[in-house]
């Protein structure tokens, strides 16, 4: 398939597909409560030899139903898709499979030119914070003590990347949930987690493909009180993500050049795990107007020609490019020196610096807070007395105002002291057990607005306005 094709292709699927935020259950059992009761509209069903009679039971119901299908069984489970009317096909495409998504795309769309298509990854993580640092240093794993910064398992990474490799289609992924506890066995996840992992993809501007355990699913069909009880939390949940503000941006002074999702998933996870707002770039994908509000790049990918260039030029105009082990001849290695250490090499160009780093990054995490020490001037955003707390900015489109998402990944709340680059005298919060919104008192200092989040149980949302009356000022908070 030519590019063009390629292009026409995944924009015909992007026009089809609803704004993000959308929440999909997967369904298994053979009763199904009402989408009202259920409080969910979109329905996902796998494909197999038992679908169609689920199927029906579904539609009675007036679901809107997509099957789940695997790249073999792709063919099948669209044809059964057009005879039965269903809502769409998503595809799961594991991270090897990258490569024959398009064809097999575009062989169906040329089929069934009316059918949906989705893509969907399914290798996502259960959102959970873990109980230390895990860092791998060659093949071995080494685990941190019980008193350093918890390990949080995000999905920020992975929809980024979707961001990225399809520009303009909403990210969709799901994962399997930890049931190695014998009592989550039993019983399944708690309502906390099933709110955590509807809150996360509402934060990062992603679909969800919810598993609910088969325990619950009976639970809810029989009209079980204990069930509906856990779900009924839930549903906040699912409301409050059905009253995202839409057209958001991701603000983001940070950007990483990858086309390499095993070399740089992992430093790219600790980055977003330490609060560094960044965008993926595809290095076909890198234009210069790209970095215009990008004060740090990380190149991860071989530079081309024009690659190469486009580093000389923002390094130039006063950015901070960084090369993770790219040995080669670059035009900056012909001026002087303004640091070196035994693995990485620091160039001077016009107002800006170029960082070569001579070896793979064999421990993220420490590379994550180098980087944080080296944005300290240029942060946009910064947390304290939040170790387990995600926060991911936004800007509405045509607009000043900024959104601030947040998530906290321990499930008890916290209370969050925040520190947004930028002027603002109005800040509203909201959450799902609270509503919206309670006013919260800014703080100007340095050319950053403070303020104090007073209560972030899981998931919260920050609206921050420039303008109106003018905002305190008052000494920066401790860092």
């Amino acid at each position: 398939m030519n590019i063009r094709k390629t292009v026409f292709l995944w924009l015909w699927v992007v026009f089809v597909v609803p704004a993000w935020g959308r929440v999909f259950v997967h369904w298994t059992q053979s009763a199904i409560p009402s989408p009202k009761a259920l409080g969910v509209n979109d329905l996902v069903l796998s494909w197999d030899a038992g679908t169609l009679s689920l199927l029906n039971v579904a539609r009675r119901q007036d679901y809107r139903i997509y099957l789940e299908a695997t790249l073999p069984e792709a063919a099948a489970a669209a044809e059964a898709s057009a005879k039965n009317g269903v809502a769409g096909l998503i595809l799961d495409v594991r991270q090897p499979e990258q490569g024959q998504v398009d064809g097999v795309v575009g062989k169906l769309q040329s089929a069934y030119p009316k059918l949906t298509l989705l893509v969907l990854n399914p290798d996502g993580k259960q959102p959970q914070m873990k109980g230390g640092l895990v860092i791998k240093r060659g093949e071995i794993l080494e685990v941190s003590s019980p008193t350093a910064q918890p390990w949080l398992d995000t999905n920020l990474a992975l929809v980024r990347f979707q961001q990225s490799s399809r520009p303009g289609q909403v990210p969709l992924y799901s994962f399997h949930w930890d049931l190695s506890d014998p009592l989550k066995q039993q019983n399944g996840p708690t309502a906390e987690d099933y709110s955590l992992a509807v809150a996360e993809s509402d934060a990062f501007q992603a679909d969800l493909v919810l598993p609910l355990h088969e325990n619950l699913q009976i639970g809810l069909a029989k009209n079980d009180a204990g069930a509906w009880t856990l779900w009924n939390e839930v549903k906040r949940y699912l409301e409050f993500a059905s009253h995202t503000p839409v057209r958001l941006d991701p603000a983001a002074n940070m950007g990483i050049v990858t086309d390499d999702y095993e070399t740089s998933y992992e430093p790219i996870n600790l980055l977003a795990r330490h609060n560094i707002p960044f965008r993926i770039f595809r290095p076909t994908d890198l234009q210069s107007h790209s970095l215009k509000d990008i004060d740090v790049l990380v190149v991860f990918d071989m530079p081309d020609r024009q690659t190469i260039k486009l580093i000389g030029d923002f390094a130039d105009q006063g950015g901070i490019a960084i090369l993770v082990d790219l040995p080669g001849s670059y035009p900056w290695q012909s001026v002087q020196r303004v640091e070196t250490a035994k693995h990485w090499a620091a160039y001077a160009m016009g107002q800006g610096r170029i960082i070569e780093l001579s070896e793979p990054l064999t421990d993220p995490e420490t590379f994550a807070q180098d980087i944080r020490r080296l944005m300290d001037k240029q942060k946009l955003i910064s947390l304290w007395n939040a170790l387990t707390t995600v926060a991911v900015p936004y800007r509405e489109s045509g607009t000043v105002a900024t959104i601030l998402e947040l998530v906290n990944y321990a499930q008890d709340p916290l209370r969050v002291q925040v520190q947004v680059k930028g002027s603002y005298s109005s800040i509203q919060y909201e959450t799902p057990e609270h509503g919206c919104c309670e006013s919260l008192t800014p703080v100007q200092h340095d050319g950053f607005t403070e303020f104090v989040v007073p209560w972030l149980r899981i998931g919260g949302r920050v609206h921050l306005r420039a303008g109106g009356s003018a905002a305190h000022e008052g000494p920066s908070r401790p860092k």
